[in-house]
This record gives C-alpha cells, sequence and structure tokens, in this order.
C-alpha cells in the first residue's frame, strides 16, 4: 500500500515473507521431518481419542464431550500452524498477504483461548458432579453444555478481536520479513513504523485480566471440588473423583503454563536469538496439542479402558 501523509511518501507492506527459524535459512528442509510427524502424532493420538468418545454410546456424557471438543479444538490449533509452516519449509514459497496474516492470528489466537475456556467449563462440571453429585443431571443438561461453548465461543472472540483489530491499523514500513513461523502478534508488529503502545497495552491488559481471572475461577472450583472429594466416604469413589480432577489439573497447568513461559520469556530474554523464540513459539503452541490426548487417553480410566479393547480387537 503507497500513500502520502504530511507531504512526505509512505510505505505500506500489504504483503510479508515469513522467514521460520531464520538462522537455520539453508537448512531449514531438515526441519520439515521432525515437525511432519510431530502434526502427524498430534492427529493420530487426538483423532483416537474423539473417536473413541464419539463411538462408544457410555461416553456420550458432559466430560468425556468436552474433552473430545477439547481435542478437536487441539487438531485445529496444530492444522492452523503446521501445514503452512511444512509447505514454506519445502518449497520456499512463504509469502502471505496482510489480511491472510491476521486470519492466521486470529485464528492461533482464538485457539488457544479457546482452550483456556474449556478447561473453565470442565472445572464448573466436575464442580457440579462432585459438590452436588445427586442434582447433577438437571443441572448440567446438553441445554446448558451448549450454552456454555456458545458462550467459550464468545469469550474467545471478544479477548482477540480488539488485538487483531488494533493489528489491522498499523502501518508496516521496516521490512516485509516477518522473522517467524507465522504470523505471531509480537514478530509482526516489530515491523511497524509509528507508535504502537496502544497495542502493546492493549495486550498486555487483556491477556492479564484474563489469566488472573481464569486462574481465580479455576483455583476456586478445583479447592471447592477437593475439599468435597476428601468428604466423599467411599474409598473408591473419592478415588475415582481425585483421579479425574488429577487429569484435568495436568492439562491445566501444561496449557497454562506454556503460554505463560512464552509471554515471560519473549519479554524477559531479549538477547535470545529470533530461533530460541521460534523455538519457545513452537512449544507453546504445540506442546498442549501433543500432551493433552497422551494424559486423558491413559489416565481416564473409561477412555482408557475403550482404547485398551480398540487396539486388542485389532490385533491378530
Amino acid at each position: 500500500m503507497l500513500g502520502w501523509s504530511n507531504g512526505t511518501y509512505n510505505e505500506s507492506y500489504t504483503s510479508f515473507l515469513l522467514m521460520g527459524f531464520p538462522g537455520m535459512q539453508e537448512a531449514r528442509a531438515l526441519l520439515v521431518l521432525p515437525f511432519l510427524s510431530l502434526y502427524l502424532v498430534i492427529l493420530f493420538t487426538n483423532a483416537l481419542v474423539i473417536h473413541t468418545v464419539a463411538s462408544q454410546r457410555s461416553l456420550h456424557q458432559p466430560m468425556y464431550l468436552l474433552i473430545a471438543l477439547l481435542l478437536a479444538v487441539n487438531i485445529c490449533a496444530a492444522t492452523t500452524v503446521l501445514p503452512p509452516m511444512l509447505f514454506s519449509f519445502s518449497t520456499r514459497f512463504n509469502r502471505i498477504s496482510l489480511p491472510r496474516c491476521l486470519g492466521q492470528m486470529f485464528c492461533i489466537y482464538f485457539l488457544v483461548s479457546m482452550d483456556c475456556n474449556i478447561l473453565l467449563v470442565m472445572a464448573l462440571d466436575r464442580y457440579v458432579a462432585i459438590c452436588y453429585p445427586l442434582r447433577y443431571p438437571e443441572i448440567v443438561t446438553g441445554q446448558l453444555l451448549a450454552g456454555l461453548v456458545v458462550l467459550a465461543v464468545t469469550r474467545s472472540t471478544s479477548i482477540v478481536a480488539p488485538v487483531v483489530v488494533l493489528a489491522s491499523r498499523v502501518r508496516f514500513c521496516r521490512s516485509d520479513v516477518i522473522r517467524h513461523f507465522a504470523c505471531e502478534h509480537m514478530a509482526l508488529m516489530k515491523l511497524s513504523c509509528g507508535d504502537i503502545s496502544l497495542n502493546k497495552t492493549a495486550g498486555l491488559i487483556i491477556r492479564t485480566f484474563n489469566r488472573v481471572l481464569d486462574m481465580l475461577l479455576l483455583g476456586t472450583s478445583y479447592s471447592r471440588i477437593i475439599h468435597a472429594a476428601f468428604r466423599i466416604s467411599s474409598g473408591g469413589a473419592r478415588s475415582k473423583a481425585l483421579n479425574t480432577c488429577g487429569s484435568h489439573l495436568l492439562v491445566i497447568f501444561t496449557v497454562y503454563s506454556s503460554t505463560m513461559s512464552s509471554s515471560i520469556v519473549y519479554r524477559v530474554a531479549r538477547t535470545a536469538s529470533q530461533d530460541v523464540h521460534n523455538l519457545l513459539s513452537a512449544f507453546y503452541l504445540l506442546l498442549p496439542c501433543l500432551v493433552n490426548p497422551i494424559i486423558y487417553g491413559a489416565r481416564t480410566k473409561e477412555i482408557r479402558q475403550h482404547l485398551v479393547r480398540s487396539f486388542l480387537s485389532a490385533g491378530p
């Protein structure tokens, strides 16, 4: 985009070159195999658990349906990032228009936010199941579940949309090379010319407010859940409740620690190479996609039993 402002000729790039892992520019083709393998593992493990939940009528319950939804979001997140990255690494065709860049940015952050919001819905579901077990069927209905999912989508959109809209109003004139494998917000903002303090402040406030709110809600919910679980007289029921909560807490730790560590390191380790920042971004985007199905597949007894039966029946 070209134009005049105050008698000065201004240029704002409308397409960019995605240069993931710039320090390995000549050897980036070597990254195709490990990232392709990672993508296939993510697809297989997440799809396997989703198929198990979908095919077994005994698993058509709110908790398992929410697990399947979370894993479907994992697949979408990995697919938003990895196929374009692999294509650019293998063909060196890595130019992206500004609208597509902003669209990818929205999808990445929307799906990360959806992960967190689904975990909040799961916490509410477990809170009702353990603290009010007799009233659980009448409280957690399909209608309530659908409403909560719509609320999660709405919240995720309201969190991400302001950041992307503000980014769309920035003028980019420093360079047309994004030193990243995806349209990550701060990597794009590095190319801006002019004042972007509003973008930085808005992003930081939105992220901090929502993370603190999430932690308060999750902490309150699970502290009450654990307290109620220890009051269950039946040892077997208590063990099942704590085991289920343990799986959810492991996933919560994985999701939130990866997102927060990336933000912290990005701001603290300014002297680190761009390749390190790229690696950390890949870590926070892909680790939950890889770990979540393993946690739920291995630690959730009902899902694990169906998976074992499926493998045994498929054997010779």
